[in-house]
């Protein structure tokens, strides 16, 4: 889990838009219909593809100095930034069932008062880990 950075090669297509392609990282390509969404794209597609490597034990590659990138006609070089940690945390969704115990007491009096006990244990845990949950943006400083 990191941040990385690539460069990718941007090439204009006429009628179309932008295709976008990674040097260094085997199959990692996309295009947008304007310059702005390509870019987005292939911060998404960029964060994918290492997110993939990472979680099935794969080499992340090196990637090359922007300036040794080489290009044709029409096509220019952008280093793409990702964070696999942020891109982690907004696809890996999934719920995980956890086991807890807690005292009888404070069990009854929690369902009286009609808490969630599964949101304040993700609150808690995000606390903790100096985090969000998914679905919340960030406090500002933080």
């Amino acid at each position: 889990m990191a941040k990385y950075i690539y460069p990718a090669i941007f090439e204009k297509e006429e009628g179309y838009g932008y295709n976008v392609r990674f040097p260094d990282v085997d199959g990692c390509y996309t295009c947008g219909q304007t310059l702005i969404e390509a870019f987005e794209m292939a911060v998404d597609v960029l964060a994918l593809m290492l997110f993939d490597k990472e979680e099935t034990g794969k080499a992340i590659p090196e990637a090359t100095p922007i300036e040794a990138v080489k290009t044709a006609r029409g096509e220019f070089v952008s280093y793409i930034t990702c964070d696999t940690k942020v891109y982690r945390r907004s696809h890996r969704t999934k719920a995980v069932k956890k086991t807890l115990s807690i005292p009888e007491w404070m069990n009854e009096e929690a369902v009286e008062a009609g808490l969630n006990f599964s949101k304040i244990l993700q609150e808690a845990i995000a606390e903790k880990l100096n985090g969000i949950l998914p679905d919340e943006k960030p406090a500002p400083g933080k």
